[in-house]
């Protein structure tokens, strides 16, 4: 399956990236919604989007995505009530998040994968 992962800090990024490429997955990053915006007609199965990147948020990819029937959930800092009505049926996981979270989200997930949680985040993050 091929994954977008829009998130804008890079250490969170290449969590997920690799969260998904240990699954068999194919994984995509951009830290932008212009970035985001380039892959919208591209063949993409999945997306791991954050609400708050550096240009924006981004519930209008969402909605892109939502109106391609390509599926999505928000992997986020932000509360599920600042998700826009209209999107409030996406995936939602909060940071920090544990690697079951992510997988959990995915389509074709089953409860309980039985894996380690080794790539969790903690809420304190490095700066860059």
């Amino acid at each position: 399956m091929r994954i977008l992962i829009l998130e804008d800090d890079p250490f969170i990024a290449l969590d997920l990236q690799a969260i998904v490429e240990a699954e068999g997955h194919v994984a995509s990053v951009c830290a932008s919604v212009a970035e985001a915006r380039r892959w919208l007609d591209d063949d993409i199965d999945f997306a791991l989007l954050d609400v708050d990147v550096r240009d924006g948020k981004s519930f209008e990819v969402a909605l892109a995505f939502q109106e391609r029937a390509v599926g999505f959930a928000f992997v986020t800092g932000s509360k599920r009530s600042e998700i826009p009505a209209a999107l409030s049926c996406a995936g939602f996981v909060a940071k920090p998040f544990l690697e079951e979270a992510i997988l959990a989200c995915l389509p074709g997930a089953s409860a309980g994968t039985g894996r380690p949680a080794a790539l969790a985040h903690t809420a304190e993050r490095p700066a860059l």
